[in-house]
């Protein structure tokens, strides 16, 4: 481990609960019994509804302070970093458009105009979102504020595991959702930077299991098609430049996990029963993995932390799930 590298990065995540203080809630730590003793930090009651909100605050203020000229800001997203970048945006007085994949949730799409910000949907798809947000960005002259590689993002998204650790030092294994990586990354950096370290577990749906794939094999893999899991926000292709350093060549996540989609239902499903908690899909995949048995027990006096990432369920899909149980 390059202890300058972890350092830095460490200091980073600081000065970002820093910036973000005021603008973001310091969501609590709950002691739960869900197939044993548990912790969660339910960032499913973050502003917008996810933890998406620590990431682009982070990120906008920092831009606001290096360029006060800024014309504003484009995000891509399939709806939590949509509507953390737009409030973001709007607390800082600028504009924001943010690319959205057609047929992304409605009620993020929804969410996200409210607040103010353009949504770009014609024609674009999973797999072309990358390029249409970088044109949009070089031709509108707007800064790009990016769901996953970026490090200002990143930093502001290790922040939830900072206050975790900071209000519970018995920690000693967390379980993290993983799309693009950006959470995992950021938590990662403040769990390797802990005393005694902290093991990081990754999670993601089956359906979407690139970096699974690509821990085993040691190099990142790309999905063929965006997969068709109903975690919607972490249906990217593959892991991002910093979550493919941080993951792969720095070796700081232990293991991903996958579950199937019929977990990922039922963890949703108990979170609302059980917990009485309204957690989305992509945030109920830690909670998936507990309930399946895939985690590794923590080292003896230690304790467990599921990060319930995001609560921004579509109504139809929680109707469908209790009408189910």
């Amino acid at each position: 481990m390059d202890s300058d590298w972890l350092s830095a990065h460490r200091r980073g995540v600081e000065s970002a609960a820093a910036t973000i203080v005021g603008h973001v809630r310091r969501t609590p730590v709950l002691e739960v019994d869900v197939a044993g003793p548990v912790l969660l930090k339910p960032e499913c009651l973050q502003r917008t509804g996810s933890f998406k909100a620590r990431g682009a605050f982070n990120a906008v203020l920092r831009l606001v302070a290096a360029r006060p000229d800024l014309a504003g800001v484009v995000a891509v997203s399939s709806g939590n970093h949509a509507q953390a970048v737009a409030l973001a945006a709007r607390s800082a007085g600028l504009p924001a458009v943010v690319v959205m994949p057609e047929g992304s949730n409605p009620v993020k799409v929804a969410a996200t105009r409210a607040l103010g910000a353009v949504v770009v949907s014609e024609g674009v798809s999973g797999e072309n979102r990358e390029v249409v947000v970088r044109e949009l960005a070089a031709t509108r002259g707007l800064a790009l504020v990016h769901p996953f590689d970026d490090w200002d993002v990143v930093h502001g998204q290790g922040t939830a595991v900072l206050e975790l650790l900071a209000d519970r030092a018995d920690v000693g294994v967390v379980a993290v959702p993983v799309g693009g990586g950006g959470l995992i990354s950021g938590s990662a950096v403040v769990a390797a930077s802990a005393t005694p370290r902290v093991r990081v577990i990754g999670v993601e749906p089956l359906l979407a299991d690139d970096a699974a794939r690509s821990l085993r094999a040691g190099r990142r893999l790309r999905l063929d098609a965006v997969p068709a899991t109903i975690a919607d926000g972490v249906r990217s292709l593959a892991l991002g430049d910093i979550a493919a350093e941080v993951v792969l060549e720095r070796g700081m996540v232990e293991d991903v996990v996958t579950v199937t989609e019929a977990e990922i239902e039922a963890a949703v499903s108990v979170a609302l029963r059980d917990l009485h908690l309204v957690v989305e899909p992509s945030g109920a995949l830690a909670l998936a993995a507990q309930l399946a048995g895939r985690l590794p027990p923590p080292p003896s006096g230690r304790s467990t932390a599921l990060l319930l990432s995001g609560g921004n369920v579509d109504p139809a899909l929680l109707a469908r799930l209790l009408g189910a149980g």
